[in-house]
């Protein structure tokens, strides 16, 4: 009976997982995926704009050789992972075949999922943790072994060491239980070993973000000083209907209104309003709270199950209008579409489904939305640099080093081309010069500091283009600049742009 039971799970988490290695390694690596790669690399126990855990995975798959198939593959894990504790949830809150199928397809097929899934970030691993940990709070809730606690406490250790934003959460669905009967869990030798062991996982990073004067505070500060989109409450809640996907956000709904009815299980939809409320009042990005989707779908997944007790006939429709309602926004979430075609579809479908309103910064769009844009250009970035830096002379060669305006730009030369390359954004301000003058520069999208009159002498020597790439990084200057006036090393300090 038990391997029955766990059929539909084990299916359905290894469908998933297919279904992303085939979809995802297309287009190229992104903007982030590069510096997580570099950053990785380069193993410490914090960046200055995200904890260890993301950068090491990436590195880790890039170990015997670029791979963009092997970098997605452990996108595809975590989303294949993510759908089988679904399932799980669903056979916890009480659900069967029906709701197991139903959810599975939301959360496989739900876009701001199917992205999470789609390529390395950090949350992806939220994307299996988050649920994972509220499937063992609802086992724990309902009289099972509170030393589960310690595994509640794993999750949300681990979760810290990939994104902050699991602190969010777990404060949101610790005030759920607070304010709901089920608050005498909390009251258990157990819990406070959990959380103790939370902090221990999660403290190494915090230390490091301590020693170095907590850098990301400062990223957050201005992000949403200028660069980010601010959204209103209202706004935010729209956009959360968009990211889900306006169709699959009903089973969303569902499961929210389920959850809040039944007294049992209240404590998770309390769980959810906090949680949405307070990245509203931090003005965070709309897809911050997204891991939590999974389980409002487990929760929608068994209330339309119950629902449609007595009209099983509407079970099948229900869920082929979930699977015809996900594959249709997926050209969005997974790089299946030749580019040309993808630009078509957005124009066709974008406007009628409000994807304008999940941009999350104030940069120039293009109709292969920003995503998708940061997938190309990397290599042909990297080859320009490399050309450029092999024309000089030999002398020049030996102490030139490329200064790049990102990290996503960074990254690529430092990823596809042999050329040295610093930069004063995020973690590469912390890397340094790495002991160059500054003599000789390759100054990537700049114009070596014209308007201070750093150096002796300057000449563009190339342009970078290609195609489908975001417009501010078309038509780029490269630079070479020669004759620094004063020291790299003293001028460092104000090229710092954390953001």
């Amino acid at each position: 009976m038990e391997r029955r039971r766990l059929a539909i799970p084990i299916a359905a988490g290894v469908l998933t997982f297919i279904f992303h290695l085939a979809a995802n390694p297309h287009y190229g690596f992104f903007r982030d995926e590069l510096y997580f790669i570099i950053c990785g690399f380069h193993p410490q126990w914090g960046y200055v704009d995200q904890p260890p855990l993301t950068p090491l995975l990436a590195a880790g798959s890039q170990l015997f050789g670029h791979s963009l198939f092997l970098l997605r593959a452990v996108a595809a894990a975590f989303a294949g992972a993510s759908v089988y504790v679904i399932c799980l949830l669903v056979l916890e809150l009480g659900g069967g075949a029906f709701a197991m199928v139903l959810a599975a397809i939301c959360g496989a097929l739900c876009p701001v999922l199917a992205a999470f899934g789609e390529k390395v970030g950090p949350d992806m691993v939220g994307l299996w943790l988050w649920p994972l940990a509220v499937l063992y709070l609802v086992r724990i809730v309902k009289g099972g072994d509170t030393r589960q606690w310690l595994a509640v406490g794993a999750a949300v250790g681990i979760s810290a060491e990939s994104k902050y934003s699991v602190l969010y959460f777990a404060a949101a669905f610790l005030a759920g239980l607070l304010i709901a009967p089920q608050r005498r869990v909390l009251f258990s030798k157990w819990f406070a070993a959990a959380a103790v062991l939370a902090i221990v996982i999660a403290l190494p990073n915090f230390i490091w973000q301590a020693a170095n004067g907590f850098p990301m505070l400062e990223v957050l500060r201005a992000g949403q000083n200028g660069k980010n989109v601010i959204l209103s409450p209202a706004a935010y809640v729209l956009a959360q209907f968009i990211i889900v996907n306006p169709l699959l956000s009903v089973v969303a709904i569902c499961g929210l209104a389920w959850m809040l009815r039944g007294e049992q299980t209240r404590f998770l939809g309390y769980g959810y309003l906090l949680l949405i409320a307070t990245m509203i009042a931090s003005h965070a990005k709309h897809y911050y709270p997204a891991d939590v989707y999974p389980i409002l779908f487990a929760a929608g997944g068994v209330a339309i199950e119950a629902w449609t007790q007595s009209a099983r006939y509407l079970r099948p429709v229900t869920a082929a209008i979930a699977l015809l309602a996900g594959i249709l926004l997926l050209p969005y979430v997974e790089p299946i579409l030749p580019e040309d075609t993808f630009v078509s579809f957005n124009k066709a479908v974008g406007p009628k489904v409000g994807m304008g309103v999940t941009a999350t910064e104030h940069l120039k769009q293009t109709w292969m939305t920003q995503d998708w844009a940061d997938m190309h250009g990397w290599p042909q970035l990297a080859a320009t640099v490399q050309r450029v830096y092999d024309a000089l002379p030999m002398a020049d060669r030996a102490r030139a080093v490329a200064v790049a305006q990102n990290y996503g730009e960074a990254s690529a030369i430092a990823f596809f081309s042999n050329v040295p390359v610093i930069s004063g954004h995020n973690q590469y301000f912390l890397w340094g010069t790495h002991g160059y003058s500054g003599d000789v520069i390759i100054d990537v999208r700049g114009d070596c500091g014209a308007s201070l009159h750093l150096f002796r002498e300057s000449h563009r020597v190339a342009t970078f283009s290609a195609p489908d790439i975001m417009p501010y990084e078309d038509n780029m200057p490269i630079m070479v600049c020669r004759g620094i006036k004063k020291p790299l090393a003293k001028i460092w300090p104000a090229v710092k742009d954390y953001e």
